[in-house]
């Protein structure tokens, strides 16, 4: 397996499992924005936002430039591609049980256990 640093793959996630995270991401994936902007369609004021933005930032997933009183905010995909990596380790192993338990309800598709479990009744 590949080795990874811990403590950043726990910021990526911990930055992607809040729902209005996610979206901003996905507002951002189209390009850069000002922070108004991104906020908009977010029923949270604008304070709200930047906190979740500074979530992200620290998770390294998004890049913040300021330009005299107006913040941009873009995409920095390359921590999502770290998370990817991590979790495709998982998928294949994950990918190998889940066909071993397949093969093996196929090999006795009466259902019948083989272990002689106790049967009530």
């Amino acid at each position: 397996m590949v080795e990874y640093d811990e403590s950043h793959l726990d910021r990526v996630f911990h930055a992607l499992a809040d729902p209005t995270r996610r979206a901003l991401l996905e507002r951002l994936a189209v390009g850069e924005r000002k922070i108004g902007e991104l906020a908009a369609p977010f029923p949270i004021s604008l304070a709200a936002v930047s906190k979740h933005v500074r979530v992200l930032e620290q998770a390294g997933l998004v890049e913040r430039r300021i330009e005299g009183r107006t913040h941009y905010c873009r995409l920095r995909p390359e921590p999502l591609a770290e998370a990817e990596q991590w979790l495709s380790f998982y998928e294949g192993f994950w990918s190998q049980r889940l066909n071993a338990l397949e093969a093996a309800l196929k090999a006795d598709p009466g259902g019948e256990s083989t272990k002689g479990e106790r049967q009530d009744g």
